[in-house]
């Protein structure tokens, strides 16, 4: 199994620690001195909240509204050799979101309705690597700041191929919370070789999982709801397979969002007390979920709170472990756990919960 130590933010932070937030810095300008009785009353009163405003007490933020925020879990999966894949989530932030601008490298591809989430970007080169962002735009016409980038390659592209690959067999499903579903299928073949799975809800398609996949977990559904699901292959030069039988689920009813089975939840989590130079530390392990992509971070909850989010970047390990400083006193009992963030930008189900004691 492949180990890998991780970034991190939150706790015994390293240098070469990617910060998961953003603080951005508000230039204020120089403050104003104002001789209060060189001034009318109201004329006073008028230039002390300016003079406030100009040393940063009083601002128009308020005023304005939430700041619109970059749209979430962006993820690029290469469809064939000239296409690929986009998807994401909107914004955290509660401003209205009236249209999608995705980029390729520094060039605008497409314009979208506030509604769509997801975009086939075709035309590209066989064998070549590219950078996508997602912005969004909000109702005041401001356009947003742009989201993580997201980096793919598209495979190399295979002359005279009209055979299409076999069907993908054996689909299943499973219900996770009330929220989200997991489906895994059997490989479909194809003489040159399968490049990505589509993920079909009814005869949209949602999703997309790279071609050595065969699951997927499917987030954003409306709790109490039936849904039919059947997937697709497709090859490099975006051949489709017919589809494969339909799974039909419902998911469960109850608060919308969650996706409380274990489905999404990481595996065999376990946690220790470690002691060094007299200074204690919990020693963390655990599997990735299967969620048919990348998993690019995780939170760790100590004590019912979140301590720190693990940042793992694009290539997330089949075996994770991670480390930190907890205190000096022995004999304190803490509560553990964490959780993934799934490809979708969503965070999944906690990992059950273990309690360590220092210096135990």
């Amino acid at each position: 199994m492949r180990t890998r130590q991780p970034c991190h933010t939150g706790l015994n932070q390293s240098r070469s620690c990617r910060s998961s937030g953003r603080h951005p810095v508000r230039r204020v300008p120089p403050c104003t001195t104002l001789s209060r009785t060189t001034l009318p009353r109201a004329a006073g009163v008028l230039a002390l909240v300016a003079a406030l405003t100009s040393c940063g007490l009083f601002t128009d933020d308020e005023a304005a509204g939430p700041a619109l925020t970059e749209p979430v879990g962006v993820t690029a999966q290469a469809g064939s050799a000239t296409s690929v894949h986009v998807m994401w989530n909107r914004p955290v932030s509660t401003t209205e979101v009236t249209q999608y601008e995705v980029y390729r490298g520094a060039d605008r591809v497409r314009r979208l309705s506030a509604t769509q989430h997801m975009i086939d970007v075709t035309g590209l080169r066989p064998r070549t690597r590219y950078v996508f962002t997602v912005r969004a735009r909000g109702a005041d016409g401001a356009l947003g700041p742009a989201s993580r980038r997201v980096t793919v390659t598209t495979p190399a592209a295979v002359a005279e191929d009209r055979a299409a690959p076999s069907r993908p067999s054996g689909l299943r499903g499973s219900v996770s919370g009330t929220g989200a579903v997991s489906l895994t299928w059997r490989a479909a073949h194809d003489d040159r070789g399968v490049v990505s799975y589509d993920v079909y809800q009814g005869t949209t398609k949602i999703h997309s999982v790279g071609g050595k996949e065969t699951r997927a977990v499917v987030t954003g559904l409306r709790p109490g709801t039936a849904y039919a699901f059947s997937v697709r292959a497709r090859d490099a030069a975006d051949n489709t397979s017919s589809p494969s039988t339909t799974v039909r689920l419902t998911t469960a009813r109850g608060k919308d969002g969650g996706t409380g089975a274990d489905a999404t939840a990481p595996g065999d989590f376990r946690a220790r007390s470690r002691t060094s130079d007299g200074a204690h530390y919990i020693d963390l392990s655990w599997t990735p979920p299967h969620t048919g992509g990348e998993v690019p971070a995780y939170q760790v909850f100590v004590d019912g709170a979140q301590a720190t989010t693990v940042m793992w970047g694009a290539d997330t390990p089949d075996a994770a472990k991670y480390s930190f400083y907890i205190g000096k006193e022995a004999g304190e009992r803490h509560r553990v756990k964490i959780r993934a963030q799934l490809p979708d930008g969503t965070w999944g189900a906690f990992s059950p919960e273990r309690t360590v004691t220092t210096g135990g």
